[in-house]
């Protein structure tokens, strides 16, 4: 849950626009949530970023850009590199 007011896709075209665009940059698999952790888009972490949809939009473009089929990484390795920071940082996202 995020502490700050966030704003959601509905309440806002420019978070829209943002949330949309920088999604076609993630590969296929990225793009859907996952189920069993997601738990919405108001709690999610993208959406603490929405007061400033220019950052949200290339902060999320430029994890995108890494997650690139062309890099060397396999999605096994990009998760087990956000599990590590995630836990390093206390974060639950």
């Amino acid at each position: 849950m995020t502490w700050i007011k966030t704003l959601r896709m509905d309440e806002d075209p420019l978070v829209k626009r943002a949330m949309e665009e920088e999604r076609k940059l993630y590969p296929p698999e990225y793009r859907t949530p996952a189920p069993t952790v997601d738990r919405g888009e108001e709690n999610s972490i993208t959406s603490s970023h929405s007061l400033i949809p220019d950052a949200l939009f290339h902060s999320f473009s430029a994890y995108g850009a890494m997650l690139s089929p062309d890099l060397p990484l396999k999605r096994h390795q990009h998760e087990m590199i956000a599990t590590v920071v995630s836990v390093a940082n206390r974060c639950h996202y």
